[in-house]
């Protein structure tokens, strides 16, 4: 389906990027994967997802609180692929605390990997997506980019943010065949939500079962948590010619809980 198409997609190297990341590659897209880890790490799921759907792969290591670097990380994938005709903006940190004990740095970082980031990179994306005519720009939000939980001030506002920026950007280019839209997901199993568990225990004074149950699972109907193939496929979907129409939407992907 996506044979001949290249895609960056930000924050690739566990979790749902990389699940996307995958995804994508399954679908014949070549893969710009990002993100952290060591670089015997970094070149082991590049090489595992070249091997695995016999695309090409290559790893950026830029930093999403660098905007330089961001910019260059579009700029260099066009150059070693031809284009970036799928940009998955995906990067995110999570920090939990009571607003008014809050670090400063950690808001600060918050908004720029989560938000601003976001801003870096689809700008840099644009002008190859409007010359060609085509082009899909798929937003990581969350279901606090529709809600929101206490104790998480700076990611629920990066998280609304990101709802308004796809709105306004899938305006810009709906006459250009490029799509921009956003996932919203729940609670999903990534290394950054179990590190949540141990922060949210910590802030509630609570046990980390009880975050899991009482706090986590207790938003979501489906008492159970979303998985990262589940994110792959809305995402893979968004990339299709029938999603050609879908435009500016934010995609809840929840188990129910912005339905309450």
């Amino acid at each position: 389906m996506l044979t001949g198409k290249n895609a960056v997609v930000t924050g690739s190297t566990s979790g749902i990027g990389l699940a996307i990341a995958r995804g994508l590659a399954e679908q014949g897209a070549n893969v710009v994967i990002n993100g952290l880890g060591t670089p015997e790490e970094n070149e082991g799921v590049r090489a595992a997802i070249e091997a695995d759907f016999d695309v090409k792969v290559l790893f950026s290591p830029a930093n999403m609180l660098k905007p330089v670097e961001i910019a260059a990380m579009i700029t260099d994938a066009e150059k070693a692929l031809g284009s970036v005709d799928i940009l998955v903006n995906n990067a995110g940190i999570q920090f939990v605390s009571p607003v008014e004990e809050f670090p400063e740095a950690k808001w600060d970082a918050i908004i720029a990997i989560n938000l601003t980031a976001v801003f870096h990179s689809t700008k840099a994306a644009i002008p190859g997506m409007k010359q060609r005519g085509w082009g899909r720009i798929i937003n990581t939000a969350s279901a606090h980019a529709l809600v929101a939980s206490p104790f998480k001030s700076a990611y629920v506002a990066a998280k609304h943010g990101i709802a308004g920026f796809t709105k306004t950007t899938a305006l810009e280019l709906a006459e250009y065949g490029t799509t921009v839209n956003a996932i919203a997901p729940g609670y999903v199993w990534t290394p950054l939500v179990e590190k949540q568990v141990a922060d949210t225990a910590k802030a509630r004074g609570i046990t980390e079962e009880q975050v899991k149950q009482d706090v986590m699972l207790k938003a979501q109907p489906t008492k159970k948590f979303v998985t990262v193939e589940e994110i792959a496929a809305v995402a893979v979907f968004l990339c299709s010619d029938g999603a050609a129409s879908i435009t500016g939407s934010t995609l809840p992907v929840e188990g129910g809980w912005t339905a309450q």
